[in-house]
């Protein structure tokens, strides 16, 4: 499996959601995550995920929503 097609798998869940294994091979990839606000649900789910800034806006993107939404946050193993 790639490395990009794995890391897709995390789309639509919580960053707590994902295992150690997942967060070990996932560090240093950037998540897109809505920003919080009292319209939105607390639960933050990866909207995108990829191995830049650029890669993560280019994929919220072309899923049709508005890049100013998110905010961009580097994973870390825990």
């Amino acid at each position: 499996m790639t490395a990009a097609k794995d890391a897709s798998q995390a789309i639509g869940r919580s960053p707590d959601q994902l295992t150690l294994e997942e967060r070990a091979r996932f560090a240093g990839m950037r998540v897109a995550l809505e920003i919080y606000t009292p319209e939105t649900l607390p639960l933050r789910r990866i909207e995108a995920i990829g191995n830049s800034l650029e890669d993560c806006v280019r994929m919220v993107k072309a899923r049709g929503l508005d890049p100013m939404r998110f905010e961009y946050t580097l994973l870390t193993p825990m």
